[in-house]
């Protein structure tokens, strides 16, 4: 059994794969101050919750966008698990050679997904991960890594315009009735959700100019489905890309 952990700026996505079944997954927040004890025990227990067992994990694969966490989740594994941590970074072999100006300021957590992507739907490939930050990563026909956007997120930008606007209340991401708003939270409602699925829409059809071709576009992230509801270019949603990635990338690797 595999152990896929995606260390993100606001999650941690954490999953188990018996072959290519992920066998179960689950998310918790990210906290940089987390002890090694903490996560091992945090991991053990999902793990138990679904009635698998520690000595079932015969290996690990992380990669991580949150660097002062990889020495607590490292040794969480090896101390847990008695695994050592195959990390996805700069020089690992992912399958999707990165062909922008400095790889090596690439995300892993986006090679990962561009990965995935182009083995699971082929290229030209546009991946829109909707995390921390509202990404997009272009994969071409020839499967490399091209390059990508990168936006502000639905979380952080929900989060400014609660914090720095007194009067406006918090209120729950679903979309509103309509998009001219009759009440105060039904305003805000159309603007965030018909604000960023207009950001990825006009994003998405520029990329696709660019490229002169009709990318498929895929959508990954804890806030994909709001959104893809309501896009005209999302065709395709999969919250799980990014822990596949991370298998199909320690296969690889595993095969050398």
């Amino acid at each position: 059994m595999l152990l896929v952990i995606d260390i993100g700026n606001t999650n941690i996505s954490v999953g188990v794969f018996r072959g290519e079944e992920l066998a179960a997954a689950w998310r918790l927040a990210t906290r940089r101050e987390q002890t090694a004890d903490e996560m091992g025990l945090l991991l053990r227990q999902f793990l138990r919750e679904e009635a698998l067992t520690p000595a079932e994990v015969t290996g690990i694969v992380a990669c991580s966008v949150v660097p002062p966490l990889n020495p607590a989740v490292e040794k969480a594994c090896w101390r847990y698990f008695g695994r050592q941590t195959f990390w996805v970074g700069p020089g690992t072999r992912t399958g999707v050679p990165v062909k922008t100006e400095n790889p090596r300021e690439v995300g892993a957590d986006r090679v990962v997904n561009a990965a995935a992507g182009y083995a699971l739907y082929g290229g030209p490939l546009i991946v829109v991960d909707f995390g921390t930050a509202t990404t997009f990563d272009v994969v071409s026909a020839k499967g490399e890594y091209i390059g990508g956007v990168i936006a502000p997120g639905v979380g952080i930008s929900c989060e400014a315009l609660f914090s720095r606007a007194a009067k406006l209340p918090r209120v729950d991401l679903v979309p509103p009735p309509t998009v001219i708003g009759r009440n105060t939270v039904h305003s805000m409602q159309a603007g965030i959700v018909f604000g960023f699925v207009g950001l990825v829409d006009e994003i998405v059809c520029r990329i696709r100019a660019e490229l002169k071709e009709e990318a498929r576009v895929v959508a990954t992230g804890g806030l994909a489905d709001l959104v893809a509801r309501e896009s005209r270019t999302i065709q395709k949603i999969d919250p799980y890309l990014t822990l596949t990635g991370l298998r199909l990338i320690y296969e690889r690797n595993q095969q050398v």
